[in-house]
């Protein structure tokens, strides 16, 4: 199964994260598929850069967001949009 996901980045005590695309078999920090954005909690207020259009297209093919992928995606409101799409695909079909 693939999954979006964080991979830890940054120095001792210094995380900031990558948002990828990865198989649910592959380490945290080992290979990936794609890189789709990033997340950084240490500035004030967080960074997160995530690119709608490849989120979308994951979320569209499959891809399961984690916990707390998901709660990054619902904070830019990437998740609202692929769930709004999904009801209206449910409601034409």
């Amino acid at each position: 199964m693939v999954k979006i996901r964080l991979r830890r980045m940054g120095a001792k005590k210094q995380p900031s994260y990558r948002v990828v695309v990865a198989d649910s078999k592959a380490p945290r920090d080992g290979a990936f598929i794609e890189t789709i954005g990033y997340y950084n909690p240490l500035t004030d207020p967080a960074t997160i850069a995530i690119d709608e259009e490849k989120a979308l297209r994951w979320l569209r093919q499959g891809a399961q967001p984690t916990e707390s992928t998901a709660n990054l995606l619902r904070r830019a409101s990437i998740f609202d949009k692929f769930e709004a799409a999904k009801q209206d695909k449910a409601e034409l079909g």
